[in-house]
């Protein structure tokens, strides 16, 4: 009979611990952030590969028109 009562109260507070851990939210926002950045982080790498030619090409476009516009350049060593 002890044995049994043991059991059951072993079973009922094995029970409790599931049923707190499972309304514990303390972690949840932080994981939330954690992925937020992780996708922020792939988006910027994404565009990065794909339009990084693109950026290059109109930099130097826009570099070219500057150029020679009359604007002075500056000195280059």
């Amino acid at each position: 009979m002890l044995r049994y009562v043991a059991a059951v109260t072993h079973s009922v507070k094995a029970g409790h611990t599931i049923r707190r851990l499972g309304r514990d939210t303390s972690g949840v926002t932080t994981i939330e952030y954690g992925l937020i950045a992780g996708a922020i982080a792939v988006v910027i790498i994404a565009a990065v590969v794909l339009l990084g030619g693109n950026i290059s090409d109109l930099f130097n476009t826009v570099a070219g028109s500057i150029g020679g516009s009359g604007i002075a350049a500056p000195a280059t060593p």
